[in-house]
């Protein structure tokens, strides 16, 4: 039986938002790193939508640059560059359309 991927990441610095530009796709996040036991993850937001999820455990949407408009029970809010939004685990969340910028993702 195989266990979750290990990372090994040595000390040193990382530019999130040149690593979301180089990705392939958009909402396909990339690990970047590990800190107390939590992925950081790092993803372009390119104006589509993402579909509704659920997580059994915490997760926190930081905005490095742009806007993400959450759904959160049929109501968005919106997220902006230097804010964060921390999701509650068991917590139904989406992004709606419009949402552009890099997104950094901490959860496990």
């Amino acid at each position: 039986m195989r266990g979750p991927p290990i990372y090994t990441f040595a000390m040193s610095k990382t530019n999130l938002t040149e690593q979301a530009a180089a990705l392939k796709e958009a909402w396909h996040s990339v690990v970047v790193g590990r800190a107390a036991g939590a992925n950081v993850k790092v993803l372009r937001m390119d104006g589509r939508s993402y579909p509704n999820e659920v997580h059994d455990f915490e997760e926190a949407l930081l905005v490095l640059d742009g806007t993400m408009n959450l759904d959160i029970g049929n109501k968005v809010v919106q997220v902006h560059s230097g804010e964060v939004y921390f999701v509650p685990a068991g917590l139904a969340h989406a992004v709606a359309p419009g949402s552009e910028g890099t997104l950094v993702i901490i959860d496990r």
